[in-house]
């Protein structure tokens, strides 16, 4: 696929998690292998069986109406891409792929977040999603530890060049 179709199909899928909120079109951008790892609480799935539970129940219906995304950087291969970017969202509710069993705190969170995506045969394979768990915790009064090496929003904002 040449570099700018994948931009396009990312966004495309994007579009779908977080704007159209359809769980049906997301999954048409997919492979019917693909998985999605979320690797700071191991959340997502494998296979469009998975995927479909996944996006359904615990991703796209738990998404904070305030939700967003903010582009850092970007990185285009031949298969691969990965973005680098800014998510934040007020935790008005419970978010089962990020922060599993934790009540809504209502408060502001901003994390830097990485997406690493590679596609096969025109569609989505697989996502890698990192980001800093420790600063989400710290954000939302779960991390309390004065003495603890973690920072919260501040990180993001670093990542941003805000400082």
């Amino acid at each position: 696929m040449p570099p700018i179709d994948l931009v396009r199909l990312w966004e495309e899928h994007t579009a779908h998690e977080f704007s159209t909120r359809d769980t049906d079109a997301t999954l048409e951008t997919m492979v019917d292998d693909a998985y999605v790892n979320h690797v700071p609480v191991l959340t997502g799935g494998v296979g469009k069986s998975a995927l479909r539970l996944f996006y359904s129940k615990d991703f796209i219906p738990c998404m904070p109406p305030d939700t967003k995304l903010t582009p850092v950087s970007r990185t285009v291969g031949e298969d691969q891409l990965v973005d680098e970017m800014i998510f934040s969202f007020t935790h008005t509710r419970e978010m089962p792929w990020m922060l599993p069993g934790v009540p809504p705190t209502h408060r502001f969170v901003e994390v830097a977040l990485v997406a690493i995506v590679r596609f096969r045969d025109g569609k989505l394979a697989h996502e890698h999603i990192y980001w800093d768990q420790a600063s989400v915790l710290k954000q939302i009064g779960l991390l309390t530890g004065p003495a603890l090496p973690v920072f919260g929003a501040e990180s993001a904002q670093k990542v941003r060049g805000d400082s």
